[in-house]
């Protein structure tokens, strides 16, 4: 037969509330809702083949073959699609990142979000964007919030049905930006998914979900008014307590490098020098500062010149996960 291709592209999102525990951790059912924006300057691009003849699903990632586990993943997470389409055709999946991956910059959720775009589009399944979310979630928990653009929000839910993300505000609604501080590009010791498997152990998760719930409706509306300075506040209380809760699992898990608490104390010295910027941090070093377009530049000066930094990145609110007619193969 002839292969039935299709190349999807995904953005990275960055969690302003964000996901770390699931009441079911098999479908990747969150314990609390999470509210993000997609980033433009980042991307994964994945085209999948289905063939008839092929006898095991082939992977390339980044132009390598990936190892057993990720395989196995990427293998799974096929499994789901195919059987929703009633086909067992192995695939040809080629993916390729535009930045470092397994770093805490949300790379799985990229990844997820375009293959399974891209899987959908390859068997002619015509999925509203709240299905293809939910079938993103099955791969990556955080995927789900790529499929949607811009401000995105991603309802915890109590079924595989209901778990699913959308939008609350389109790319255009704000001009934020996302000053990365890379302190860090090889592959974090602990996943994300291990270290969310670890965050029932820690004695404040029960506290921090509570937090996380509760500081969805606030945010909702700060993003809705364009507040920077409500926004900040509710993100970088969630972010801390996020990694208060890696700190104190069972066994404990340490994101933040000498050079990532350098970046949070720069970024409270500059606010409260009259420079309005406020942090997050994904399960990793690396250091996401947010701010107003018209103080990206200056943030981003900053951060260059703290040692350590390798390098800034920043980005504006993206689009959400879409086909194009350019393949990897």
């Amino acid at each position: 037969m002839t292969p039935l291709k299709a190349t999807a592209i995904a953005h990275p999102n960055i969690a302003f509330i964000k996901y770390w525990g699931d009441v079911d951790p098999s479908q990747h059912l969150p314990a609390n809702g999470s509210i993000s924006m997609n980033l433009d300057a980042l991307s994964t691009m994945t085209t999948v083949a289905f063939v008839d003849d092929l006898p095991d699903d082939q992977v390339i990632l980044n132009g390598t073959p990936p190892d057993v586990v990720t395989r196995q993943r990427v293998g799974a997470h096929l499994d789901h699609l195919r059987e929703w389409a009633g086909t067992d055709h192995r695939a040809q999946v080629f993916s390729r990142n535009s930045f470092p991956a397994g770093t805490g910059l949300a790379s799985s959720a990229s990844a997820f979000a375009a293959l399974t775009l891209a899987a959908a589009a390859a068997l002619d399944l015509a999925l509203p964007k709240s299905h293809l979310s939910a079938m993103a979630r099955l791969g990556s928990g955080s995927a789900s919030r790529s499929i949607p653009a811009g401000f995105v929000e991603w309802a915890a839910g109590e079924s595989h049905e209901t778990s699913c993300a959308f939008s609350i505000a389109p790319p255009d609604h704000w001009t934020l930006c996302d000053c990365i501080a890379v302190t860090c590009t090889t592959h974090k010791v602990v996943g994300s998914t291990e270290g969310k498997a670890r965050a029932t152990t820690s004695p404040i998760y029960r506290a921090r979900v509570e937090s996380a719930r509760a500081a969805l409706d606030p945010c909702r509306a700060a993003i809705h008014a364009r507040d920077l300075a409500a926004l900040g506040a509710l993100m970088e209380t969630d972010a801390v307590l996020m990694h208060a809760v890696t700190m104190t699992s069972h066994p404990p898990v340490y994101y933040w490098m000498p050079t990532t608490l350098a970046v949070l104390q720069s970024a409270l010295a500059w606010r409260a020098e009259g420079l309005p910027v406020y942090f997050t941090l994904d399960a990793g070093p690396n250091v996401h500062c947010l701010c107003e377009e018209t103080n990206a530049a200056p943030v981003a000066e900053r951060l260059r010149a703290i040692p350590g930094v390798k390098t800034v990145i920043v980005a504006r609110p993206g689009p959400g996960a879409h086909l194009t007619d350019h393949h990897l193969f």
